[in-house]
């Protein structure tokens, strides 16, 4: 019966794949591809690319993305990319001309096409072939033999058979449990055969490959006296899908996702990450995400005795809608001394930070650029900041192998920061025995009567059974809405755990988080070298600001109101805060306080900016002051030149004080910059129409 479902599962998996490969919307966007693209896809590559990376190459649109694409293809294969030549390239395609000329003599068909063509192109050469031809008995076979293939998962010796089915024509691997050792017999009288019998027949043609008919792993039980091993086809199977499971296909999703925003040269270098993102609320009640990336690998250039390297992080948060609420665009530049470099080779490179966010649901992503090596790596996660009127909530769990108490009260921010606790994190949550575990989270709303009567409580399971447990009054706990707990690991196993914490009331769970960690059998590990700015304390106006922008990207223009005129208040100097108020003003129609805001910028020895010329301007027009607009826009014109949507607005005053002349001669200089202005153009030839 267990070679009947194997058998049954195989077919399954080839209809899968068939449904896979000729499902409408691909096969479409296959068939407009051109010969060159269509042969790497479907001979080239066919036994090594996975279906994500098949699924992302039929959506690119272009050749100049297909061929970005490919590079990108082979680097993730590269074992050496810091050198100009691709190995595993350049093995590959050794193999595809070795199976086309040796490997499909025998049939019309092109060697790497055949099953030994197919076998060879994903494991390379064997260690030894034997070759059973000529013999009366048997059906030309041959046992490849391959070792030394235990890093990739496979047996220390195995082999492969392959056999000319009746005698002639390709040579097809053998199956254990579909083929027998019948099928390797002349005068086997069909499949009907007893298995046993066969195989004792074949013993005493040919030793050597009665055995491989039994079991492909030398030295393996067969299933029983004569009948195939099942674990023989299991190998076959894992062979098969070898090339797929050693390749992280993450970095074709990301190509996808960023072919359009990324340069060219940046394209095909992709590199992976561990990242890790938490939202806490401070104490002034703004919440922050604190997010932790740690690329693959920190490539750097040298200059003499120093290595450095700049990143560039680009950061966007968009609502629901997909419209952008917020982004950011920072750099990071580091820089070692031979001796630091010397310790940072050894250990992951972390980029810690922050930002704050308003209430809603949100698509969070980071692009990282190494400007040095060309590379790109990113992160993209789901946001909920709870709003005012968010129930009883329990954060996110954050769970550190360091802890520190930040003393002082004017305390500056930084990353991973609560309350009066720094906590280090590492993305993979990966543990020492010797550690001490850091749980940190909060929890927001907590009433009079949780706050004495409340109960926290820590459940650790591993493999799902409970291992460890500890229960605390939230009275306890002296910096609320911030709890810390620590645990030492010291008795915890090698092993993978989950945390739950619960708050629990009146003998019933209220609510709870959980989250995963791993105890390693490690004696040590490097600790991560992090990259981490200091920003001020939440009552710098710079963080009102940014919520201002937020809400005013939102729509929501009286919360951006508030937020902007609490920073405006702290630095009534700042243009870019003053800017950013006057334009809700003026959304709002109200014009005064716009010129009130605006109007000590402009008494200033410096020139005010081109944006507060225009707002200024904007505001008087709107207010029906035509006059004091034209001025206000003729002198943005003499500083700045002249642009489209000066001259419309300087034609719309001078039309609204009836001057024809005036408002024809500014949009006919408009249109000669920017034809393409169909009301401009209507209005120009009604003026024209009425001379």
């Amino acid at each position: 019966m267990r070679g009947i479902d194997v058998e049954r599962n195989r077919k399954f998996i080839l209809l899968f794949l068939a449904l896979w490969i000729f499902a409408p919307g691909l096969q479409s966007e296959k068939n407009t591809l051109s010969a060159q693209y269509k042969k790497w896809l479907d001979e080239e590559v066919v036994y090594i690319i996975s279906p994500m990376e098949k699924e992302v190459f039929l959506k690119l649109k272009t050749d100049r993305e297909r061929d970005l694409f490919i590079d990108a293809f082979w680097k993730q294969r590269d074992p050496t990319p810091s050198t100009p030549a691709n190995e595993f390239k350049t093995e590959h395609y050794r193999r595809i001309n070795y199976a086309n000329h040796f490997l499909g003599r025998e049939t019309p068909i092109p060697g790497w096409k055949t099953d030994r063509g197919r076998m060879y192109i994903i494991l390379g050469e064997p260690n030894d072939i034997q070759r059973f031809e000529s013999k009366s008995e048997t059906y030309p076979a041959e046992i490849w033999f391959y070792q030394g293939k235990t890093d990739v998962g496979l047996p220390p010796g195995f082999n492969l058979v392959f056999f000319q089915e009746g005698g002639n024509g390709e040579y097809k691997l053998y199956s254990p449990v579909k083929d027998g050792p019948q099928a390797l017999l002349t005068n086997s009288f069909g499949p009907s055969m007893d298995y046993l019998k066969a195989y004792q027949q074949l013993q005493e043609a040919e030793p050597s490959l009665a055995a491989a008919s039994l079991s492909l792993i030398p030295g393996e039980e067969s299933g029983g006296m004569g009948r195939p091993s099942l674990a023989s086809d299991l190998l076959i199977q894992r062979i098969e899908t070898l090339p797929v499971k050693q390749i992280k296909d993450k970095y074709a999703q990301k190509f996808l996702l960023y072919k359009d925003v990324v340069e060219v040269e940046y394209s095909a270098n992709y590199i992976d990450n561990d990242s890790l993102v938490k939202v806490f609320k401070d104490a002034s009640g703004i919440y922050f995400v604190h997010y932790a990336i740690e690329p693959q690998r920190l490539s750097v250039n040298q200059y003499g005795k120093k290595y450095y390297t700049t990143f560039k992080l680009n950061g966007t948060i968009s609502n629901e809608e997909g419209k952008t609420i917020y982004q950011f665009e920072k750099t990071v530049s580091v820089e070692f001394d031979e001796e630091q470099m010397t310790t940072i080779s050894h250990q992951p490179f972390e980029i810690y930070d922050l930002f704050p966010l308003i209430p809603g649901n949100y698509k969070f992503s980071v692009l990282v650029k190494n400007e040095v090596s060309k590379e790109f790596t990113s992160l993209e996660r789901n946001l909920l900041i709870p709003g005012e009127e968010a129930p009883l909530q329990l954060g996110s769990l954050v769970l550190g192998y360091k802890v520190k108490k930040i003393e002082g009260t004017e305390r500056k921010l930084k990353p991973f920061q609560v309350g009066e606790y720094q906590i280090y994190s590492q993305p993979n949550r990966v543990f020492l025995k010797g550690d001490t575990l850091a749980v940190v989270f909060q929890i927001y709303g907590l009433n009079e009567t949780l706050k004495q009567e409340g109960e926290i409580k820590f459940v650790f399971t591993r493999e799902g059974t409970e291992f460890r447990s500890l229960s605390k009054k939230v009275a306890e706990y002296n910096n609320l809405p911030d709890f810390l707990e620590e645990f030492s690991l010291a008795d915890f196993p090698p092993a993978h755990y989950n945390l739950q914490v619960s708050l629990i009331a009146s003998g019933k769970e209220v609510i709870s988080q959980g989250d995963e960690f791993d105890v390693t059998f490690q004696q040590a590990m490097p600790r991560p070298w992090i990259y981490s700015k200091v920003m001020p304390a939440t009552g710098d106006p710079s963080f009102d600001y940014l919520l201002g922008i937020q809400y005013f990207n939102s729509g929501k223009m009286d919360e951006a109101r508030g937020r902007l005129e609490k920073a405006c208040q702290k630095k009534p100097d700042s243009p870019e805060f003053a800017l950013s108020l006057a334009q809700i003003y003026l959304r709002q129609a109200d014009y005064q306080r716009v010129e009130s805001l605006l109007a000590p910028f402009f008494n200033q020895a410096q020139p005010a900016k081109y944006e507060l010329y225009f707002i200024m301007g904007k505001a008087h027009q709107n207010s029906g002051e035509f006059d004091k607009a034209i001025e206000v826009f003729d002198n943005a014109v003499s500083l700045y030149g002249v642009n489209v949507n000066l001259l419309n607005a300087i034609g719309e005053c001078y039309f609204r004080l009836g001057n024809k002349e005036g408002a024809l001669a500014a949009w006919e200089k408009s249109l000669e910059i920017s034809p393409d202005q169909p009301q401009i153009k209507k209005s120009v030839e009604a003026l024209k129409e009425k001379k």
